[in-house]
């Protein structure tokens, strides 16, 4: 049964009161004070609970009590600010007071890894998304966003895979084909067809493409172009032998023991199946790529375990090529996340901003009077139609035009300025990269990365929020 908060208080606190001679003076940092008030609000905790009460038909009145509702949102919230694992949550949270204060556990067991794991998956990307919109609600009560700025900029999240080449997709490819026929060989006993482990054929192969392509003559290019035809050969042999065990698996001849060890056992067909396709993918852009040269292939599979990965070139000297998705970010003042969005596929800057002003307005209720943002948002339709929408000041520097008035106008005090204000996204790009950890998502799949960008917007603007309202209750005193 799912229930909001802890109903009643333990002997926790008179307890640590009495070991603790110093309680009352336990040190929170600046922003968990007022962050701690913020995540009080009783709509967010009933988002949380309305999405973990959907997990089983009867969650909400059946079952013995879980965990409350407040302390999910508090421990995935403390989590993100830390930049911390499900399991290093769980040890800090376990020896720390203050932790224990800030996520409601008090003086109650501290839930494991893996049950914190189910949590996240149970809230989802929409609900996440909701979370985020309430914590800018609540900002924008306290006053802490007005509404009157907008900067925006995108940046990539990079998914958790290894250096895409095709030899190392299709040696993943083999390698996974194997070790899920050995468990089904594991199960069945020695039923049907027999696998081959033909992973060390695979690894020298491997070996030989990477010496290879460290030489630049023609020779060694003749040499790597043979030493991939027996590798693609020897993934095709994987393949059918793949293919065998999930027809053995159809027809009945590769049995498990017992019903459940057979559920397993199918589970296990599904995935070959599935790897299967995936690698036939690898091997079509393989020999394309590869022996024929067309390096411009345009169905690229970038990992088996991310299918969703895209290569993105945003122009950096250091890392031309990143692997993952692009990322919006979009401000208000005091540094606040107004929106941010995952994209499936990567879009053109021009196409975000008139979408960006559209948000902004929905969400704070007003048109923003100034707007900056980078070159790469600049078109001349751009910026008549976020004057036509009612915003006074468009800073989005032009680099091509030769207007002399154009060029006077990106020279004006107030454009200078508000130019100098927008470079602050890069930072907040940069901060979310380092401190929450976007410059990899740890989740898997599509809807992973959305809830790992979410998380982690959302624990930098407790931090900025709970750091603005201190100062202002702190001026009020």
């Amino acid at each position: 049964m799912i229930v909001a908060r802890y109903q009643q208080r333990s002997i926790y606190e008179p307890l640590a009161r009495s070991v603790l001679p110093d309680y009352s003076k336990l040190i929170w940092e600046r922003w968990m004070v007022e962050a701690d008030r913020v995540l009080e609000d009783e709509g967010l905790v009933e988002l949380v609970q309305g999405a973990l009460e959907k997990r089983r038909p009867l969650s909400r009145v059946r079952g013995r009590i879980g965990t409350p509702a407040e302390v999910v949102l508090r421990l995935l919230v403390l989590k993100h600010v830390r930049n911390w694992s499900y399991e290093v949550v769980e040890r800090e949270v376990r020896a720390n007071v203050v932790y224990r204060e800030f996520t409601r556990i008090r003086g109650e067991k501290v839930p494991d890894a893996k049950t914190m794991v189910r949590w996240g998956k149970a809230l989802g990307p929409k609900v996440i998304r909701k979370i985020h919109e309430r914590v800018v609600a609540l900002g924008h009560q306290a006053k802490v966003v007005r509404g009157q700025k907008l900067r925006v900029d995108t940046t990539v999240v990079e998914t958790n895979i290894h250096y895409p080449t095709d030899s190392g997709l299709l040696g993943d490819g083999v390698r996974v084909l194997t070790r899920t026929m050995k468990s089904i060989e594991r199960e069945v006993g020695q039923a049907g067809t027999r696998v081959r482990d033909r992973m060390r054929s695979v690894k020298y192969r491997l070996i030989e493409i990477g010496r290879s392509a460290r030489e630049r003559t023609e020779q060694a290019k003749v040499r790597r172009k043979q030493v991939y035809c027996k590798l693609m050969v020897t993934t095709h042999q994987v393949m059918r032998q793949a293919e065998i065990f999930v027809r053995e698996i159809g027809e009945g001849i590769k049995q498990a023991a017992d019903p459940l060890r057979q559920i397993l056992v199918e589970a296990w067909g599904r995935s070959l199946t599935r790897v299967v396709g995936l690698t036939q993918r690898v091997l079509k852009q393989t020999e394309a790529r590869v022996l024929k040269g067309d390096t411009h292939y345009k169905d690229k599979l970038f990992s088996l375990f991310a299918e969703h990965t895209e290569a993105i070139r945003k122009g950096k000297a250091a890392k031309p090529t990143e692997f993952g998705k692009m990322v919006k970010i979009q401000e208000a003042e005091q540094q606040i996340i107004v929106d941010y969005e995952v994209f499936q596929s990567r879009p053109a800057d021009q196409e975000l901003l008139i979408p960006s002003i559209e948000r902004h307005q929905e969400l704070l209720g007003k048109v923003p009077v100034l707007v900056a943002a980078d070159a790469g948002f600049f078109s001349a339709e751009n910026e008549r139609e976020a004057i036509r929408a009612g915003v006074k000041r468009v800073a989005i520097p032009n680099r091509r035009s030769r207007d002399p008035a154009r060029h006077k106008k990106q020279k004006e005090r107030w454009f200078r300025r508000a130019q100098r204000w927008r470079v602050g996204c890069e930072g907040r790009i940069s901060v979310l990269k380092r401190r929450h950890g976007l410059v990899r998502c740890r989740y898997l799949g599509m809807d992973g990365m959305e809830r790992w960008v979410g998380l982690g917007v959302i624990a930098d603007n407790l931090i900025h929020i709970g750091k603005a309202m201190a100062v202002k209750a702190a001026k009020a005193n």
